[in-house]
């Protein structure tokens, strides 16, 4: 359990990590990843997907973009078109991969963590009521850009 302020900075730094590692790996399209910054005390999006983290560090992991970077993401994951219910299918399905290689990776650093089933969020969308949240932007070129945010509980 994280308890000690140092002890939470060092979890932080590895989520951070963690999150450029599995983004790397799950995502096969070269991308650029921003420095991350601290995101305001709300969230508002258009299409997202939720995934909590429980264990050692406490959370929620959000991936948030245009749909049509998500259908992209998919067609080139699995050569195919990604579209309708299959999308939100697929963008749930991206945030397991990537939560489920973060939990595998910040282990070897000590961290356990278990992830909760994805939530999809369509529509406008405002998230608050989480104690800080951390913002990375990944820009995968001509595919668009996907945020991912860290917010601590």
């Amino acid at each position: 359990m994280v308890t000690t302020k140092e002890e939470r900075n060092r979890s932080v730094v590895f989520l951070l990590n963690g999150m450029n590692s599995s983004l790397k790996s799950i995502i096969p399209i070269p991308s650029e990843i921003a420095k991350p910054t601290l995101a305001g005390a709300s969230l508002s999006l258009q299409f997202g997907v939720l995934i909590g983290f429980t264990g050692d560090a406490k959370g929620k992991l959000i991936l948030s973009g245009d749909p049509s970077v998500f259908a992209a993401i998919g067609e080139t994951m699995f050569g195919m078109a990604v579209e309708g219910e299959m999308l939100a299918s697929f963008s749930g399905e991206l945030g397991n991969m990537l939560a489920g290689n973060l939990s595998t990776t910040i282990v070897q650093d000590g961290i356990k963590t278990d992830i909760t089933a994805p939530t999809i969020m369509q529509g406008s969308t405002t998230l608050s009521g989480y104690e800080k949240a951390l913002q990375l932007s990944a820009d995968f070129g001509k595919t668009g850009k996907l945020d991912i945010y860290l917010l601590l509980d």
